[in-house]
């Protein structure tokens, strides 16, 4: 996938089936259920792909629990049902991950114990496991840095983990090769009309270059998450919004505040909300809150009280509490939700279920979402383009089943590759100390061929998980 060549399809076009704006979860699932349905797609996107929201997430995919509690079954079920799809389209990504819940007194234990044996149910024939009970001594057990005070047991049970930005990367480099075309650094400053006021095009303009590009296509769709108001702005200059941001921080710390495999979920902070402890690459990833902003930005800063508040909710619950100087690494994202209907709505009321939107030019937008449910996102805003566009052949879609690039079976993978890592480390042999370098030497020649055969078989198992071109 290399930019200048996605360029050159750009010029060399005359006319696209599916315009898509924005280069983030949704835009991207967008392009790559057009495409893989043999749609002629350009995505552009105005920066990096995936730069805003979507490489800044608690790097979960869940049904979520507290969606549950709210009693939104509907977006449950969806979500439970695309987690399942999105582990077998890019199991190379995905984590089954254990999370436990610490009660603290035995009516909530029965509460989770009921409500988390649903979301089992629910996940029906996609489930990663089944939700257990534990002790209290298995549960300080399995997190050592739990405060004990108090508790009385804990509820595991099982939701999915997966790295967004590559995620995301991957699902482009699909794009391309399912015959789409995508571009970054292409910002959409203008949406082009025929005589009738409907869109048949867009201008965006190079900006490694500065060079514009009018180009023309059948449907148009504004996947700009947060951003999505400009470009809704720019079909009829309406200064209504459709979406507002909702701020989501997290801290990363170090593992020795939860030094464990299994995550710390907290099932309700202070606020009414949920807060997860998250092993992620040898720290702790800590989070989120849900703060409404007023405006959206390409570079969100957390608000120190959503940092404290952070670390004041973990520290409840640890006993070994964090503080500010203990903060390795914080960052920012902004959740596209659907505006509030009604005044004073708080974000935790606002609907994580994502809209379709057609305006009056035909221009097709999509609001709200989240990671876990991208490909049904993309599928609805799909079909929704081609009602309002009958003159493009209806054709099935495809993705529910579609493998992401660099999804590959171990079996597939050359064992030469692994003797091609293994080169470097016996060339610094000589180097080791002389202690570890003759205990190697003892060891006989069929122990060297099973530890090779094993170490094999360890990477092989790596690179089908985490192999990426």
């Amino acid at each position: 996938m290399q930019r200048n060549t996605e360029l050159e399809k750009v010029k060399s076009t005359e006319k696209w089936d599916f315009i898509v704006i924005g280069g983030g979860a949704s835009g991207l699932g967008i392009a790559l259920d057009s495409a893989s349905r043999g749609y002629k797609t350009l995505l552009l996107e105005g920066y990096d792909f995936a730069k805003g929201t979507s490489s800044r997430s608690t790097k979960l995919v869940h049904g979520g629990v507290r969606y549950l509690a709210a009693g939104d079954v509907a977006l449950v079920k969806e979500a439970l049902r695309e987690r399942g799809r999105l582990s077998k389209n890019a199991s190379h990504l995905f984590k089954n991950q254990n999370f436990i819940i610490p009660n603290y007194n035995f009516i909530d234990s029965v509460k989770y114990r009921i409500g988390l044996g649903l979301y089992d149910y629910l996940s029906a024939d996609l489930s990663l496991g089944k939700t257990i009970a534990i002790n209290k001594d298995t549960t300080m057990e399995r997190l050592p840095t739990l405060n004990g005070t108090g508790l009385k047991n804990g509820v595991v049970y099982k939701d999915g983990q997966f790295d967004d930005s590559r995620l995301a990367i991957n699902i482009a480099q699909t794009v391309v090769e399912q015959g789409g075309t995508v571009l970054n650094y292409a910002k959409v400053v203008e949406l082009l009309k025929d005589a009738q006021g409907k869109i048949n095009g867009v201008k965006f303009i190079d900006q490694l270059n500065g060079e514009e590009f009018c180009v023309k296509g059948t449907a148009v769709i504004n996947a700009t998450g947060v951003f999505m108001n400009d470009i809704l702005s720019m079909d009829h200059g309406t200064d209504k919004k459709f979406v507002v941001p909702s701020q989501g921080v997290h801290l990363v710390l170090d593992k020795s505040f939860l030094p464990s495999d299994d995550a710390l979920m907290i099932p309700k902070t202070s606020d009414g909300r949920v807060l997860f402890a998250v092993p992620w690459h040898e720290r702790i990833v800590v989070g989120t809150t849900d703060t409404l902003m007023k405006e959206p930005s390409y570079e969100p800063v957390a608000l120190e009280q959503e940092i404290q508040f952070i670390l004041d909710t973990a520290g409840q619950y640890l006993t070994k509490k964090p503080t500010r100087d203990d903060v390795l690494s914080i960052f920012a994202g902004l959740r596209p939700l659907a505006a509030p209907e009604k005044s004073g709505q708080s974000t935790k009321e606002v609907s994580r279920s994502h809209k379709v939107v057609v305006s009056d030019s035909g221009l097709v937008t999509i609001t709200g979402g989240k990671w876990t449910t991208y490909r049904q996102m993309s599928e609805d805003t799909v079909e929704e383009a081609l009602k309002v566009h009958p003159q493009l052949a209806k054709k099935a879609c495809v993705t529910t089943n579609l493998a992401i690039h660099g999804k590959i079976p171990a079996e597939q993978v050359d064992l030469r590759i692994i003797f091609i890592f293994m080169v470097p480390t016996f060339r610094q042999l000589k180097h080791w100390k002389p202690k570890i370098r003759n205990l190697l030497r003892r060891f006989t020649l069929v122990i060297q061929i099973r530890l090779l055969r094993w170490f094999g078989l360890c990477v092989k198992k790596w690179l089908s998980q985490w192999r990426m071109y």
